[in-house]
């Protein structure tokens, strides 16, 4: 899919792609061979700008080449209720438009949109480059907000009862938080980076930094690397509770297996004394009319003291 648009008075139009002007938005989400290659016929552009930008494994990075500048970042997406992953988006400049390439539509480019146009203006392509990465670092803290609440759901059903669902709901938090660490220590990196630029003398033709758009870039480095310290101490938490939970099933296996032992053992002194008086040989009150009764009284007081025995060492 690819949509053009350009904000014009305030207003948020698309265009045909016949029709795109300097300081167009070319979105393109998941688009076809055919869509990328008109695209770089259009902004003379390289095809492999658009093609790295789908490449779902692609880390942060910013790339020179030419009159063109590429950024990707990793954006946070919800994948299923309570799964996290992150996906690289396209940040493209070029002297004649603003391209955003990303492989699924996502919430962070979704919420640029006709409703929100006078929070943003495609025509100012490093205010809006700015915008986007302030949009995703907070979608990164909703969403670790959300693990958060999400974790300590399973942790309440986890104490009620161990549940191999609420383990691999567990795992696959942990799982959403390890692409979260990865994503935002390279999305820092790229900041980092941008923020160089911002304050070179020589700055980009294609990135031109005012001081609002300088105290903008200085918010969002501080968003992702509050996000970054968030997922690291979710993590931190995550892994004291997994192996929590690993010793206490451990010790509640124990508990039973010592039970099972016990209740074993006291079961077999009956078992016992019934085989011995079922030898054919003589035995002790083989002629007694209450002999079976005394047999049974005697194991059964054995079995009683093993019982009490067991139970003061621990062993129910």
């Amino acid at each position: 899919m690819i949509e053009i648009l350009k904000t014009t008075d305030e207003k948020l139009v698309e265009l045909g792609i016949n029709e795109a002007q300097s300081g167009s938005w070319f979105n393109l989400i998941n688009p076809t061979y055919d869509e990328i290659q008109k695209v770089s016929l259009i902004l003379n552009l390289d095809e492999s700008f658009l093609r790295n930008s789908l490449d779902v494994d692609e880390r942060s990075r910013i790339e020179f080449e030419d009159d063109c500048l590429l950024i990707i970042t990793n954006i946070p997406v919800m994948e299923d209720e309570g799964a996290y992953d992150t996906l690289p988006l396209g940040i493209i400049f070029t002297q004649r438009g603003f391209i955003t390439v990303c492989s699924k539509k996502n919430k962070i480019i979704s919420s640029f949109n006709k409703d929100t146009s006078a929070s943003f203006d495609t025509r100012n392509k490093t205010k809006f480059l700015l915008d986007i990465l302030f949009r995703s670092t907070k979608y990164y803290l909703r969403y670790l907000n959300n693990i958060y609440k999400k974790s300590e759901e399973i942790e309440e059903e986890l104490r009620k009862t161990m549940k191999n669902k609420a383990l691999f709901q567990l795992f696959e938090v942990q799982k959403s938080l390890v692409y979260f660490t990865t994503a935002l220590k390279d999305n820092y990196m790229v900041l980092q980076k941008i923020m160089r630029i911002s304050q070179s003398t020589k700055q980009s033709s294609l990135l031109k930094f005012s001081e609002d758009d300088i105290d903008l870039l200085e918010d969002v480095i501080i968003e992702n690397k509050q996000a970054l310290e968030m997922v690291e101490m979710h993590r931190n938490i995550l892994e004291n509770m997994m192996d929590a939970f690993a010793s206490i099933i451990s010790n509640n296996l124990n508990i039973v297996m010592k039970f099972l032992t016990s209740i074993a053992i006291i079961f077999a002194i009956p078992t016992m004394f019934s085989s011995f008086w079922g030898m054919n040989v003589a035995v002790p009150f083989a002629h007694n009319e209450f002999g079976f009764l005394i047999v049974s009284i005697i194991s059964l007081i054995a079995a009683i003291l093993a019982a009490i025995f067991f139970a003061k060492k621990g062993m129910f």
